[in-house]
């Protein structure tokens, strides 16, 4: 006889058409990110806001998500996560018309601030949902790969839509793209999505949330600082602090009755290892897109548009991977197809490795395709596995810690591998430009690509010449060795996830 306890309920046309309605929301989530990068030059014009401003304009919408993705997993948990997804999307469609119609950087920063706080509520939300939603885990599976798949192709969208509104109309108006789906969002919400909650929540612990914060945006200012300027003690303080400030509040979580975490998921094999494996996946996924983003642009020269459309492809074979992954999980165990899959990213990278100057557009497209294959399959298993492994009432919070890795593992990827390749950039760029070019203007041009283009345009054709093609060079280069260092970290990665999650399967959750 085998197990006679009954089979999961299958999921009908509501939640179907409930996962579209979430998805929308994840597609919104990921085009806020992106659009702003397209606007910058015409924003920068516009509203005049000084270096530092324009930093905090593109950086405090990442910030508040990071900050506030656990307290609105938790909170979700609490007050019902249909609610907050509803609350959530009404205040991110409002603050999205505040973005758009921002006279000052001061305000546009604001704007952006409270853009983030809205955009947390979206990510636990939408994924704790999909748990509750999908009960079958072969359904289960399929649901988050059309999760997963809304990211990606709020990506390729938003710099698309994103450059075709700034072909006509002001930089504000890719703000504009959030108010519709939020109001669609908001209609169908209640009609399609079921309203759920932990039914023994206790109140939310302000001095936690506080402290949650105050540890997160800690560790990610200081990695990000370390990516744009280099080591320094303000960066390296900021990181101690927020590493000390979680250690209480690990302590705190662990007295509380009613903990805004139960940091005992963590003892959860299958959690621990599976969150793991993810964070060092988005590490790599987001450190060398940071490359390929600025390559495409200041190196090849496309327009954003451009720049836009080179990307679909990798969007499409993000799509096509995330999709495959819940068929093949049939035929193989989690364990071999995510040390497969970041096998396939490592062998991607190193195609990348192989890009050139003027002539990689090509290489560029074949190796982003290849790690897109690789890595879509990681993202959708190893998020089944650790939020299917905390138990059901507990799915919001362990969204929330699942969102929050990913957030730490991609400023991570961005601290190190855009310190390295920045690093090598300087050390290149340094004494390869004739004398006749300024000092001054030698000192703009050695810190990013892009100041060494803005520097390009104001020179002779010659010396224009001559600095395009060192800055270029010295790129390339840098790009060429975070490839490679990231080819590294995705086959120890693969190596990890054949040692740690041998034993661990998908549909598996703790009781």
């Amino acid at each position: 006889m085998g197990n006679n306890s009954p089979a999961p309920p299958k999921a009908t046309l509501r939640e179907w058409i409930g996962l579209a309605v979430l998805a929308l929301g994840a597609i919104l989530y990921v085009m806020d990110l992106t659009v702003l990068h397209l606007a910058v030059p015409t924003l920068s014009a516009e509203l005049k806001p000084t270096s530092t401003q324009l930093l905090w304009i593109i950086d405090i919408y990442g910030f508040m998500v990071a900050g506030f993705l656990v307290t609105m997993g938790t909170l979700g948990d609490r007050i019902g996560r249909r609610k907050l997804l509803m609350i959530g999307s009404a205040a991110f469609g409002l603050f999205s018309l505040l973005a758009a119609f921002s006279k000052t950087p001061e305000m546009l920063i604001a704007s952006r601030a409270l853009l983030g706080l809205a955009g947390a509520t979206l990510g636990p939300s939408t994924l704790s949902l999909i748990f509750s939603m999908f009960k079958d885990p072969g359904e289960r599976s399929k649901a988050i790969g059309v999760w997963i798949s809304a990211f990606s192709a709020g990506s390729a969208i938003g710099p698309i839509l994103g450059g075709a509104l700034l072909e006509y109309f002001w930089w504000g108006s890719v703000f504009l793209l959030a108010v519709p789906v939020m109001v669609l969002l908001l209609v169908l919400s209640p009609i399609v999505l079921p309203e759920y909650k932990d039914p023994q929540a206790g109140r939310l612990d302000l001095l936690s949330v506080i402290m949650s914060l105050v540890a997160v945006l800690s560790i990610i200012f200081g990695l990000k600082q370390i990516a744009q300027d280099g080591f320094s003690p303000l960066p390296i303080f900021s990181i101690i602090i927020g590493l000390v400030v979680g250690f209480f509040w690990t302590r705190r979580q662990l007295a509380l009755k009613n903990p805004m975490i139960d940091v005992r998921l963590f003892k959860i094999h299958a959690f621990s290892a599976s969150l793991t494996v993810n964070f060092l996946a988005v590490f790599v996924a987001i450190g060398y897109f940071l490359f390929v983003a600025q390559y495409l642009q200041l190196v090849l020269g496309l327009s954003p548009l451009h720049a836009g459309f080179w990307s679909l492809p990798s969007a499409i074979a993000f799509i096509v991977g995330s999709n495959l992954a819940p068929r093949i999980v049939r035929f193989f165990k989690p364990y071999q197809i995510i040390g497969a899959c970041l096998s396939l990213a490592a062998v991607g990278l190193l195609v990348l490795t192989q890009v050139g100057g003027d002539n990689g557009l090509n290489i560029v497209v074949i190796a982003s395709v290849i790690i897109s294959l690789g890595l879509a399959p990681v993202f959708g298993l190893t998020t089944e596995l650790i939020v299917g492994s905390a138990p059901s009432e507990k799915a919001g919070a362990a969204s929330g810690i699942s969102e929050t890795a990913s957030e730490l593992g991609g400023a991570l990827g961005i601290a190190l591998l855009g310190s390295i390749g920045i690093a090598i950039y300087r050390s290149k760029i340094a004494h390869a430009l004739p004398p006749e070019i300024h000092k001054d203007l030698v000192e703009v041009a050695r810190d990013t690509l892009g100041a060494a283009v803005g520097v390009a345009s104001s020179l002779p054709p010659i010396l224009s010449g001559v600095l395009l093609e060192v800055a270029h060079n010295a790129f390339v280069q840098g790009m060429q060795v975070a490839a490679a260092i990231a080819a590294v970290v995705a086959i120890f990665s693969a190596i990890l996830s054949f040692k740690l999650l041998k034993k661990v399967k998908v549909g598996q959750s703790h009781p």
